[in-house]
């Protein structure tokens, strides 16, 4: 693993600091941020300044949903392009989820094959969830010892036989267990309730797809965790909420104090269902992406702080497995590919809602770092913190267009949208890793826990 030992210094009228934008100079050495120099103080001598002039200097992004689906799924991702995308979308840091790679990480094993996988591979610094599927209780510590970050359940059919959902006798046997160690349960929050599933209509409606996951199946689900929550003391976190009903169940809980965070996503906020063409798979994910109304309330949500954080979700596959020419919506994988775009798209739709620079840092850098247990290393700029940034520039227009983009396949509903703000560089613990389209040698870290050693977090090497 290259290591810099190099000390240098970045400056711009428009650096992110935790407090506001402002004139600064950051000063790097040995990968690590060991001061910042406010105004137009010159830097000390022996540092190489780059000045950025008005170009702003904001953290890395720290995206904690990411479905890589290496080793076994490789065709439909791989670490190779999945972290150069992150790279060129600005963020330095992801996690990736247990599903859908082949062996699903719900073992010790399964874990121990999913990181050698990693090898060569990282442009980026990756952290790892595993997976509660019914009768693998036993094996949760065994993969906390390892050094997953948490575990994520799916509470309805997660679209993959050998990741079956969890019922509430499972997370009984699990809940107790991640609350013993401090270890949160991610939840996809679906509970099949009620209504019926029956796909009414067109299979290439996106209406009808809309109603046959309703927005109920998420308030019912995201009801049951809180009440699980209460009475085992268990972080819980429900991952990409799309219905705006549950807000006052997230808010409630939260007033109570229970250890209740969520994320939402970019399709989330940008998207409407009533301007969803029929017949276009891109846009098929689950949750669904609800109607303009709903749009509104999640954004209220988010700057309210309601809504914790917001990450990508990026959850791709082959093209064929979206059934793109057939536009057939009930067939088609349920997953959007956003991973290089959530800066650029959430910055775009941000501003026209009043959001500022700080806000985007704190959305989508500072909070889901706190979330991973990176708030010392992670997420903002502050003396001591890898060196982990981008040089953005907010005024920027960008159009997607497939040449341009780094995942493993093209298909995206952002393909050929116009978007605010560009990623010029990126640099990873103060190595530039990105810069206007081309990318360096791998130089990501795997993010493990050693809980053994008094839960100390730690990187690895590879």
């Amino acid at each position: 693993m290259h290591q810099t030992d190099s000390k240098f210094a970045v400056r711009s009228r428009r650096v992110v600091t935790p407090q506001a934008v402002a004139e600064a100079t950051v000063l790097i050495a040995d990968g690590t941020i060991i001061d910042l120099l406010f105004g137009s103080s010159e830097a000390p001598a022996g540092f190489a300044v780059e000045d950025c002039g008005d170009a702003v200097i904001m953290p890395g992004l720290v995206d904690s949903h990411v479905h890589v689906n290496e080793p076994g799924r490789t065709e439909w991702e791989g670490f190779e392009t999945a972290t150069r995308a992150a790279a060129a979308g600005g963020i330095t840091t992801i996690a990736d989820m247990p599903l859908n790679s082949n062996p699903v990480t719900t073992t010790y094993d399964a874990l121990q094959k999913k990181l050698a996988s990693t090898q060569g591979k990282l442009a980026v610094d990756c952290a790892f969830w595993g997976g509660v599927i019914p009768g693998n209780s036993g094996s949760l510590e065994e993969m906390i010892d390892a050094g997953v970050r948490g575990f994520k359940c799916f509470l309805i059919h997660s679209g993959i036989d050998d990741f079956p959902n969890a019922t509430e006798a499972d997370l009984r046997k699990a809940m107790p267990i991640l609350a013993k160690r401090g270890i949160p349960l991610l939840v996809h929050a679906e509970l099949e309730c009620g209504e019926s599933s029956h796909w009414e209509g067109e299979h290439g409606s996106y209406k009808s797809f809309v109603q046959s996951r309703p927005r109920r199946w998420e308030n019912e689900a995201i009801k049951l965790m809180i009440s699980l929550c209460r009475e085992f003391n268990c972080p819980v976190h429900i991952v990409h909420l799309s219905s705006s009903e549950a807000i006052p169940l997230i808010q409630q809980a939260k007033k109570e104090g229970l250890p209740f965070t969520t994320e939402t996503c970019p399709h989330y906020l940008t998207f409407a269902a009533e301007e969803i063409a029929d017949g276009d798979p891109r846009f098929k994910c689950a949750p669904p992406i609800r109607e303009r109304e709903n749009r509104e309330k999640l954004w209220q949500a988010v700057q309210d702080g309601t809504i914790d954080f917001i990450v990508s979700d990026h959850s791709p596959c082959t093209p064929e497995l979206k059934f793109l020419s057939q536009g057939d919506l009930k067939k088609a994988w349920g997953g959007i590919s956003s991973l290089q775009f959530g800066l650029s798209v959430i910055w775009t739709e941000g501003q026209k809602r009043g959001a500022t620079l700080n806000d985007l840092a704190r959305w989508m850098c500072e909070n889901p770092a706190k979330f991973l247990h990176l708030d010392h290393s992670k997420g903002r700029l502050l003396p001591g913190f890898d060196a982990d940034f981008i040089v953005f520039d907010p005024e920027a227009p960008q159009t997607i267009e497939q040449s341009g983009i780094h995942h493993r396949h093209k298909v995206t509903p952002y393909d050929g949208r116009n978007l605010s703000g560009l990623v010029e560089r990126t640099y990873l613990r103060g190595e530039k890793i990105f810069d206007r389209g081309e990318f360096s040698p791998p130089r990501g870290r795997q993010i493990l826990v050693e809980t053994k050693a008094g839960k100390k977090w730690k990187e690895v090497s590879i």
